[in-house]
């Protein structure tokens, strides 16, 4: 009987352990893992059939819409459905999680650095169909905003790994700006830079000038007038072996008004071309207003790759300009 009762505390104390390190896999010394995956990732926790059903259907008409401004189409997050049962141990570490349950309750819930660090995740619950695509319907445009913004600061810190120092840019411009190594200066001028990026089969590029002051006013010609400044400054710095680098004509650009450096700032996302050569890529231009420097900056990201995916690299061209601070 010893023996029995014996064998009995052992095997209970094995179970209480496992438990234990279930709950606690999350945590390295006492401190939350690191979490895991790339960038634009989402990871979206939810039945099969659900996925497979209508609710599925929303979840990739909103957080796989295609993302604004690229000449081809690309979804705003790559996706993974991962099923509840299997959302445990390294798959709760990924930085970004989508939640979905079927129950009594019914609300959106925030979930900040509950299984690792950083960490956003929702957690959406309702008990039917229906409920649960209205609150994806709802609540989609601030869950992508905070999503994102989420992968902007991890993207920086990732940048902020391997800086280039380019102490002209203060010294000229005034600004800072936290450059990857991979950049060099293509071209310099006492108030316009052109930084630039080898990647595979094209390059990224960073423009940065200075307008005076109102120059772009906010109005029912607003898209039109930034359209014309950045063609005309495209043209005449931008050097192309035959036709203009200028603003792609069919489709007028995304137009938002936004902060960047703690400054109101125009926003203009769509398309270059240089007609002539067929070539093309997307472009993210902020002309932020500057008025104790009685100046607008103007500060532009553009991409040529053919025939390679231009999200990330169009997103990486977002994080470095959000990181300016003006002196």
């Amino acid at each position: 009987m010893k023996k029995l009762a014996f064998a009995i505390i052992c095997v209970c104390c094995i179970i209480s352990c496992t438990e234990t390190k279930k709950e606690t896999s999350q945590k390295i010394n006492g401190s939350l893992a690191q979490s895991i995956g790339k960038i634009n990732e989402l990871s979206v926790v939810i039945d099969s059939d659900l996925w497979q059903g209508q609710v599925g259907d929303s979840i990739r008409k909103y957080f796989g819409a295609e993302v604004p401004g690229l000449p081809q189409e690309e979804p705003l997050f790559s996706m993974r459905q991962i099923a509840p049962d299997g959302f445990t141990g390294l798959t709760k570490r990924y930085r970004t999680f989508l939640k979905i349950d079927k129950g009594d309750q019914t609300g959106v819930y925030k979930a900040t650095n509950k299984f690792a660090t950083p960490q956003l995740g929702y957690v959406i619950t309702a008990d039917t169909d229906d409920a649960l695509i209205g609150l994806i319907k709802k609540q989609y445009e601030t869950i992508i905003l905070n999503l994102k913004k989420t992968e902007i600061k991890e993207k920086q810190y990732k940048i902020s790994k391997s800086l280039e120092y380019i102490p002209q840019l203060k010294e000229k411009m005034g600004i800072t700006l936290k450059i990857p190594s991979a950049y060099r200066i293509a071209k310099e001028e006492d108030k316009f830079f052109w930084l630039r990026k080898d990647i595979k089969n094209g390059d990224t590029n960073l423009m940065i000038y200075e307008l005076p002051s109102n120059t772009i006013l906010k109005d029912s010609n607003t898209v039109a007038h930034i359209i014309k400044v950045r063609d005309s400054m495209g043209v005449l710095k931008i050097p192309t072996n035959s036709g203009k680098f200028i603003t792609e004509k069919d489709y007028a650009p995304y137009f938002y008004e936004t902060i960047v450096g703690n400054k109101p700032a125009f926003e203009t996302k769509g398309t270059w071309e240089i007609k002539d050569r067929f070539m093309a890529g997307p472009f993210v231009n902020y002309i932020i207003d500057d008025a104790p420097n009685n100046r607008q900056l103007v500060i532009e990201g553009f991409v040529l790759a053919p025939s390679v995916r231009k999200r990330d690299h169009i997103f990486e061209l977002e994080a470095i300009i959000k990181t300016i601070k003006f002196e």
